[in-house]
């Protein structure tokens, strides 16, 4: 067993928060990761002909609800009509 193995500084568990600090490290590295394979496939998509700005509407629309996204495209028009759009 070595010296910090259960060990406790100022009432904390030592081995317990470098397991927590290594762990948001490690979850940190995979978010970069991951936001660098996303920014790969929105360039793939851009590549294709997609228009990646509304790839993302799309995505987003994708988490909403269908009321609300309802309740979105009908302000939207109510809006555009009364601006002449």
């Amino acid at each position: 067993m070595s010296e910090t193995e259960g060990a406790t500084v100022g009432g904390i568990a030592v081995d317990r928060l470098r397991s927590i600090i290594d762990r948001v490290e490690r979850l940190e590295e995979e978010r970069k990761a991951l936001g660098a394979d996303i920014r790969d496939v929105f360039q793939e998509a851009k590549s294709a002909g997609f228009d990646v700005k509304v790839v993302k509407q799309i995505l987003k629309l994708r988490k909403q609800e269908p009321a609300e996204i309802e309740e979105q495209e009908t302000l939207l028009d109510i809006y555009r009509r009364a601006l002449e759009l």
